[in-house]
């Protein structure tokens, strides 16, 4: 890429670090919301359905929102889509911590789900990948991955501790304080795509046209619906499913701060592997063991050593689905245009998300238990195992045509 004198400290490591920094904010407080679930619910005499509701609607548009930022991000910069979205996700969370009805929480769930949408894995990919050698782009993917895990390992404590020592309202203000540090690192993130070639200037039409022919674009698609359900159902109901079976508030956090942890490990794996063997593969494993873990979960009693456990397991499964997924869409498609069809792919991933969300709710309202929530969590893991059996990365005859004429 020719950059000009003023843009050559943006180097590669420059935007993996500044990338990496911003997911650990951004999914950070994002993993943290399950917590104020209980005490949001009983100070505003709530049921666990209208926050549940609020969440799975973030999800929802913060899917819904992707695509488009990855747009931008592809034609004009990821700068622009980070910037818009950190103003916005601050915005979000300044409005949920005044929320005392299910509309502001609404409100509030609207804003954060479009600076998600600007601030979150599709985007920040996509600038990863541009900047990076085609050789070492599984393993960045990874080490982004990890560093936003750790992200989520260390704001589930801190945000536990806070809301028992301040209350769920100021912590909520300082999580707004520390977002404001995303906005600064749009700078780093900021370098426009390199200049005009024949992918660079596909139309919209075109490009999409070309990913829905592929039969393994919509296989990742509805695999990654799977993951969407999983990691939105457990971080915003497992801690009050460990309530009610007797487990005090802490054990929770600690479960989902462990997720977090081990999910460093695990998405760094992923992503080393997937340099190494097929990442279609990976998937089929990890999805796999998914429905062991929490058929296994499910299988002995509830204390806190097992719910450690899961956190622990879950962890190493949690989002190392995201660097063979996204991998394996810029092996198909080039990376010129992974921010959008990264998002396409993530907007299942939170259709996923707001079911997941949405039915752990409105199926504990109707039953009183989050079994039947649970037994789907299985067979839709299983079933995300066996669709990723028949993916093959071969690149599109555009890619390949460029690569002949490169040799």
């Amino acid at each position: 890429m020719n950059r000009a004198s003023g843009r050559d400290w943006r180097t590669p490591t420059m935007v993996l670090a500044a990338g990496s920094i911003l997911l650990a904010l951004s999914l950070g407080f994002r993993h943290a919301f399950g917590l104020f679930l209980a005490p949001m619910s009983r100070d505003n005499g709530w049921t666990r359905e209208v926050f549940a509701l609020a969440m799975a609607f973030q999800n929802l548009v913060w899917g819904l929102a992707q695509p488009f930022a990855g747009r931008i991000a592809d034609r004009y910069g990821a700068g622009r889509s980070i910037l818009g979205g950190a103003i916005l996700y601050v915005a979000g969370l300044l409005l949920m911590s005044v929320s005392h009805t299910g509309s502001t929480l609404g409100w509030a769930g609207l804003l954060i789900g479009l600076g998600l949408g600007g601030t979150t894995i599709s985007v920040v990919f996509g600038a990863i990948l541009r900047a990076t050698p085609p050789a070492r782009r599984s393993m960045a993917m990874g080490i982004a991955m990890s560093v936003g895990s750790l992200g989520q390992f260390v704001m589930l404590p801190a945000a536990q501790i806070a809301i028992g020592s301040v209350g769920w309202q100021t912590t909520l203000l300082g999580m707004a304080a520390v977002g404001a540090l995303m906005i600064p690192l749009a700078g780093a993130l900021s370098e426009k795509p390199a200049g005009p070639s024949a992918e660079g200037d596909m139309r919209l039409r075109a490009v999409l046209s070309e990913a829905f022919s592929i039969p393994g674009f919509w296989l990742l698609c509805f695999g990654f619906f799977v993951c969407g359900f999983h990691v939105v159902f457990i971080a915003t109901h497992l801690p009050s499913f460990l309530t009610d079976r007797g487990l005090g508030p802490s054990v929770g956090a600690t479960v989902l701060a462990l997720v977090g942890l081990f999910n460093i490990f695990g998405s760094y794996v992923s992503g080393l592997l997937g340099g190494r063997i097929s990442k279609p593969a990976i998937l089929v494993f990890i999805y796999g063991a998914r429905a062991l873990v929490i058929a296994l979960f499910l299988a002995f009693p509830v204390t806190e050593t097992t719910a450690y456990v899961f956190g622990a397991g879950m962890g190493l499964l949690w989002l190392s689905t995201v660097p063979p997924t996204n991998g394996t869409v810029a092996t198909l498609f080039g990376v010129e245009n992974m921010a959008l069809l990264g998002g396409i792919v993530f907007l299942f991933h939170q259709i996923g998300a707001f079911l997941g969300g949405w039915l752990g709710g409105r199926l504990y309202v109707a039953t009183g238990s989050y079994d039947l929530v649970w037994w789907l969590s299985i067979g839709l893991a299983v079933m995300a195992s066996l669709i990723n059996l028949p993916i093959r990365e071969v690149p599109v005859e555009r890619i390949r045509a460029r690569a002949g004429g490169l040799a």
